[in-house]
């Protein structure tokens, strides 16, 4: 039987990370979609299709099942009760590499704001926080000692949804 994975979009700013986040969700097989904080959802408060979604989500937003929640909160609540572990996607000092962590009953991935993440109130609420490591700052500063520049520190939030999401063999 395969582990079911589901996500959690909590005040992801962008329509268009919105709809590739459908798009991969949906390819890589997820249950469902929640919508929280002020995530744009593939429906407008009239009943409207949101076009940036429709546009990058490409039809996953209609096949794939969403719910938008008011609150992070009651989702965790409700699946951790229905025995869902909670993984967070954030840097973070409990974080640990996300090719170390291995799925073994259903899961929810959250996913943050792209600046700001995902907010310390709900990262103290997951089983686990996984993170992907940047290597761009680190390789350029041990090969170049007087490079001092950062590089990046994260990825477009899009694009770890689908390395976190396509990374974990599900039977």
């Amino acid at each position: 039987m395969r582990t079911k994975i589901a996500v959690l979009l909590h005040n992801i700013r962008s329509t268009h990370n919105v709809g590739s986040i459908f798009r991969t969700a949906e390819g890589a097989g997820a249950e469902k979609i929640y919508l929280s904080g002020y995530t744009p959802h593939p429906l407008d408060r009239f009943g409207r299709v949101q076009k940036d979604i429709a546009k990058t989500a490409l039809g996953a937003e209609k096949i794939l099942q969403w719910k938008q929640c008011p609150s992070p909160s009651s989702v965790i609540t409700k699946l951790k009760r229905e025995g869902w572990e909670i993984v967070g996607a954030e840097q973070d000092k409990r974080a640990i590499d996300y090719r170390k962590f291995r799925l073994s009953k259903p899961t929810l991935f959250i996913f943050g704001n792209e600046v700001r993440g995902i907010p310390p109130t709900i990262r103290a609420r997951c089983d686990a926080l996984i993170e992907i490591p940047m290597h761009g700052a680190m390789v350029r500063q041990a090969h170049h000692s007087r490079h001092t520049k950062r590089g990046k520190e994260s990825l477009n939030v899009s694009v770890a949804a689908g390395i976190i999401l396509f990374a974990f063999p599900r039977s």
